[in-house]
């Protein structure tokens, strides 16, 4: 048995986790949310709206976006999010550090049940 999380930030519903964190990386690494989109394996239009869904809820612009021309366009992390992906990150590794902790405590001792005992159990 090994323990499972999931963990976002909620302001005015969800608006910030795993998904978005890992778009900014994209764009980061990319300098471009079409080819963050791409590496990702996910549509453009989709990546869009999750970020402008978060941007709406956060209350502010994830990216400074550049439009296209000679040079191609492009994007990249505002300030105050690379200061949420800085944060977000050390939130991520204190609480995955406090909760494999806690899971430690409380399932040590644990033994998982072979699969054939599982049939044992059956009526």
């Amino acid at each position: 048995m090994k323990l499972s999380y999931k963990l976002w930030l909620d302001c005015r519903g969800r608006a910030f986790g795993d998904g978005p964190a890992r778009l900014l990386d994209g764009v980061q690494r990319e300098g471009s949310l079409r080819k963050a989109a791409a590496e990702l394996g996910m549509s453009y239009n989709k990546d869009w709206r999750i970020l402008h869904a978060a941007e709406q809820r956060l209350g502010f612009p994830l990216l400074d976006r550049s439009v296209g021309g000679s040079l191609g366009g492009g994007s990249q992390l505002t300030l105050r999010a690379q200061d949420l992906m800085r944060r977000y990150r050390a939130l991520m590794v204190d609480a995955g550090e406090v909760l494999e902790s806690a899971f430690e405590r409380h399932f040590a001792d644990w033994e998982d049940p072979e699969p054939e005992a599982l049939d044992d159990d059956r009526p």
